[in-house]
């Protein structure tokens, strides 16, 4: 059934503000206006050696710093211009039309306790003030729970000891030490729950090792509690690695895949509890592992098989995963050798990394629109096995996320989900505190998070957005750009300048000129623009993040609320010459709005609402809503705050602990109360 949206709700929880805070970073720090928390200056020194990290903690709070790459010789131009059409017919290679939904979130399975929620009746405060910023740029949220954990979990109806899920340590057969899960119907109450809150859609997975005996109660109950808000089920996750990691025998290909589908197929159709058939994604292969003689990227092996074709009826995406690179071989000695950070870092500083990555799938972006199918990235970030430590959860994870979604998006695929782990992991988007320091520590951001918020800005809520990658300056590798042109006229451009120098000698200028007699067109530069930056000191910057001004903090100090006061920029323009400069500092993004609405939409008042997070374990601190807004909750008990999730088998996020204020949640108790756990 359909849950009833709570937007009431959150405009009701608005939290009061409190002291101004300074966050320091490695490379700086900002002055903003946070809930009260506290930070202290990092005196991490850059790692200088070559090869991998050396540090064994938590790879999510990892002090592993890099050097900034050094400016090439002689450097890209530091003033050069952008012509650009103001009608979008006069601008060929647009994308599809793209919706602001397009960068969203893919949760491994087995952290969806620690990150969303421990059931139904207890939400992850963070989390909802997260998913309500998105909301606010795109008009909704879409996320994926699955991933590896997804193909072995079953459902039981409950355990002894009220919790709603459980790992099987027992399982170590693959080289991703993926645990077998199992849990209760209460998750995907919890989900539903989550979409009475924040608008958020879902895509869930049907469990895909043991082909004789389909369990498809996730599909079936998913339908039934979710109802529109579910986007649809995964059907194999990277099922061309199967072969590899001893799921299946070493010579499984994609016709042994076309079969089981058949099987899975049939199933479905034969289930009278699942009504819309239409509702599988597939093949989401990772690449590079079929055809087995000669394997490639991109999916045609599938499409070879006649796929598409023979399961349509079936289908209502097609989807890959792809990460840029790995860093198996540290986590898992055997695979390869290990990479070194020093030479890696400048990788994703570059344009070229999201060209070269993107290029293997073109023709299947091209399949997927004359099958008229969506064509998902389903799963990514900016390195498989939880990412590089100095990197992922550097600023420069953040410039490469924004480019790497926005190359996607004029790539026509259709959305990118950016994956997020558990404490073993450095790519999250955003981390949950370790549950034994929940009491006293908050949520952690990544800055992929950052890069989710400007994509959806840049896209927009009108779902007409189609990209175009400009490939300025000389088609410098460091100073990428996109324009955004929608309901078919030019409303945003999105410049990013890769390099990293504090002189300022770096800051490029790109003067943007609209319309003109080479289009056919009138001048069209307005009198004046304006514009958003997403900044940070350096690359290397963990910290010391903002978006218009605005951060939302360091490690262990996000709520999942803004600090500070948003600025926009008003750049004056000159009509006479046709032109706007605008300056985008080294490093950094600026978003540019340009049309009459878009502006308007950038200077409109801030209007996301956020749950408060300040109450302390077992303290009243209620708001009161009608106790029928949870009426699909199976509830819990006082023993379902012990163990949280983890990704890795033995991992250490695995922990027992209990929720402590800081690390907020939400419980819905009998009487129709809010509490923050």
């Amino acid at each position: 059934m359909r849950l009833p949206l709570l937007s009431s709700l959150l405009a009701c929880a608005a939290a009061a503000k409190a002291q101004q805070v300074t966050i320091y970073g490695l490379f700086g720090s900002t002055t903003a206006a946070p809930i009260q928390t506290t930070s202290v200056p990092s005196t991490t020194s850059f790692q200088t050696f070559s090869g991998p990290a050396t540090f064994t903690g938590l790879a999510a709070y990892n002090p592993v710093y890099l050097e900034p790459p050094p400016i090439p010789n002689p450097p890209p131009a530091n003033q050069f211009t952008i012509n650009l059409p103001n009608g979008a017919a006069n601008m060929p290679g647009l994308s599809i039309p793209q919706a602001g939904t397009f960068f969203g979130f893919s949760i491994e399975m087995s952290v969806a306790t620690q990150l969303i929620g421990t059931n139904s009746s207890q939400l992850q405060v963070p989390f909802l003030n997260l998913m309500a910023l998105m909301v606010e740029k795109a008009g909704a949220v879409h996320v994926r729970v699955g991933g590896n954990t997804q193909d072995t979990a079953f459902m039981v109806d409950s355990f002894p000891d009220g919790k709603i899920m459980e790992k099987d340590k027992e399982d170590a057969s693959n080289p991703t030490s993926t645990p077998v899960l199992a849990f209760t119907p209460d998750l995907i109450y919890m989900l539903g729950n989550v979409s009475s809150l924040v608008n958020c859609y879902w895509y869930l997975g049907v469990p895909f090792n043991d082909t004789a005996n389909w369990r498809l109660e996730v599909a079936e109950l998913g339908e039934a509690i979710l109802g529109d808000r579910l986007l649809g089920f995964q059907a194999g996750n990277e099922p061309d690695l199967y072969g590899k990691h001893g799921h299946r025998a070493a010579n499984y290909s994609e016709w042994d895949y076309f079969g089981e589908f058949s099987l899975l197929t049939t199933a479905y159709n034969n289930d009278a509890q699942i009504t819309n058939k239409k509702t599988l994604i597939a093949p989401s292969t990772a690449g590079m592992n079929w055809p087995l003689n000669d394997p490639v990227y991109g999916p045609e092996p599938v499409w070879n098989t006649g796929f598409v074709q023979a399961y349509d009826e079936f289908l209502t995406a097609l989807a890959v995963e792809r990460y840029p690179d790995e860093n198996c071989a540290v986590l898992y000695p055997g695979l390869g050798n290990p990479i070194s950070l020093i030479n890696e870092f400048p990788l994703y500083l570059s344009h070229n990394l999201g060209l070269t990555t993107v290029a293997p799938y073109l023709n299947s972006t091209m399949l997927a629109q004359t099958w008229g199918k969506p064509f998902l990235m389903f799963e990514t970030n900016t390195a498989s096995c939880g990412g590089f430590m100095g990197i992922s959860d550097a600023f420069a994870a953040a410039l490469f996320g924004v480019d790497w979604a926005m190359q996607l998006a004029n790539s026509n695929f259709t959305g990118a989900l950016f994956h997020a782990g558990g404490q073993d992991d450095s790519y999250n988007p955003f981390t949950a505190p370790p549950t034994n320091q929940s009491a006293f520590h908050q949520w952690t951001i990544g800055p992929i998070f950052y890069s989710g918020i400007v994509v959806a800005e840049a896209l927009g809520t009108t779902n007409t957005s189609r990209v175009k990658d400009l490939l300025p300056n000389n088609q410098s590798d460091l100073t990428p750009a996109y324009a955004v042109y929608e309901n078919d006229a030019l409303a945003r451009v999105v410049l990013i300048n890769f390099m990293d120098d504090p002189t300022g000698a770096n800051d490029y200028t790109a003067n943007i000129a609209v319309g003109g007699s080479q289009f056919g067109e009138n001048n069209a530069v307005p009198a004046q623009v304006k514009v958003k930056y997403l900044l940070a000191p350096s690359v290397s910057e963990k910290d010391n993040i903002t978006w218009a001004g605005q951060t939302l903090g360091a490690r262990f100090e996000v709520d999942g609320r803004w600090k500070g006061t948003e600025s926009v920029q008003t750049i004056q323009c000159d009509q006479t010459a046709n032109t706007c400069p605008i300056k985008v500092p080294a490093p950094g993004v600026a978003l540019v709005f340009v049309s009459d609405a878009a502006q308007q939409q950038a200077g409109a008042s801030e209007s996301y609402a956020t749950f408060p997070t300040t109450a302390f374990t077992k303290t009243a601190n209620t708001v009161t809503i009608d106790p029928s807004v949870l009426e699909t909750s199976n509830g819990g008990n006082g023993k379902d705050r012990s163990k949280l999730g983890g990704t890795s088998q033995g991992g250490a996020n695995g922990a027992v602990g209990v929720y402590g204020g800081a690390g907020g949640a939400v419980s819905a108790l009998v009487g129709g109360s809010l509490v923050a756990w």
